[in-house]
């Protein structure tokens, strides 16, 4: 379960890569636009403001943030990202902050670029910081005798497969794209007790609440809490400082 409320807790943090991203995509007029892994649907109106007379199409694999996209007036669908297909007029594709949960996304880029038509944009956004440690604290609890046996098969135990900007541009330039890749570390500023765990609960720790009832996952979080004070000290004015690495390309299709 993907819990709307917790992932919007940091939206002002969370939104501004998208903003990048969107930043790089150059489309003037097209006619569909797709925003793929919608989330509750806060970030595809943005969609629809800079391109007022384009198709707006929007999914995300999560019943409850589907939910909440409909709320908000998004005409959302239940769709995993490995099934999406393009329709003949989708001239841009937004992926933000999704592809990281897909094992073998690269292929999937490649697949989404040969099926795009000439001129379209496929821009796309993913975290890079497995390797940071509030991801290594995770690994390690998950990786204990009393939780490994119910999380192994979340993944969670797994460094996830992003590429750096490299990578992606390999990928999306062998797919016959120009390509733009970059990636930026942002220093997110958190403010309250344990902000890290909470900023973890939205995202990274999704597949954890998945599989554990209320109980076991209060006992859970009871124990990555202070691993992650250790990791990332509150300091004397109550300010926590987050390193957060994300990873860009933005990739038209040739005319």
């Amino acid at each position: 379960m993907w819990d709307p409320q917790q992932y919007l807790a940091f939206d002002d943090h969370r939104s501004r890569p998208f903003f990048e991203l969107l930043g790089r995509v150059r489309a003037e007029h097209p006619r569909r636009v797709v925003d793929l892994g919608c989330g509750p649907g806060h970030l595809t109106a943005a969609l629809s403001q800079r391109w007022p007379d384009a198709v707006v199409e929007a999914s995300d694999s999560s019943p409850e943030m589907v939910a909440a996209a409909r709320a908000r007036g998004v005409p959302a669908e239940l769709l995993d990202v490995r099934d999406w297909r393009p329709e003949p007029d989708t001239d841009v594709v937004v992926c933000n902050a999704v592809l990281q949960w897909v094992i073998g996304h690269p292929t999937l880029l490649s697949e989404w670029a040969a099926a795009l038509p000439a001129g379209a944009w496929l821009a796309i956004q993913v975290p890079g910081n497995f390797d940071a440690a509030s991801h290594r604290c995770i690994r390690e609890l998950a990786a204990r005798d009393q939780w490994r046996d119910r999380l192994e098969r979340t993944g969670v135990l797994e460094a996830r497969n992003v590429l750096d900007p490299t990578g992606y541009g390999t990928v999306l330039t062998a797919a016959g794209c120009a390509v733009d890749a970059w990636e930026t570390t942002y220093l997110q500023r958190l403010t309250g007790d344990d902000p890290v765990l909470k900023w973890v609960s939205g995202t990274a720790l999704r597949p954890v609440r998945t599989v554990l009832d209320d109980a076991d996952w209060d006992r859970f979080t009871g124990e990555l809490a202070p691993m992650l004070r250790a990791a990332y000290p509150q300091h004397a004015d109550g300010t926590t400082w987050l390193p957060f690495r994300r990873v860009f390309a933005v990739a038209r299709v040739p005319e």
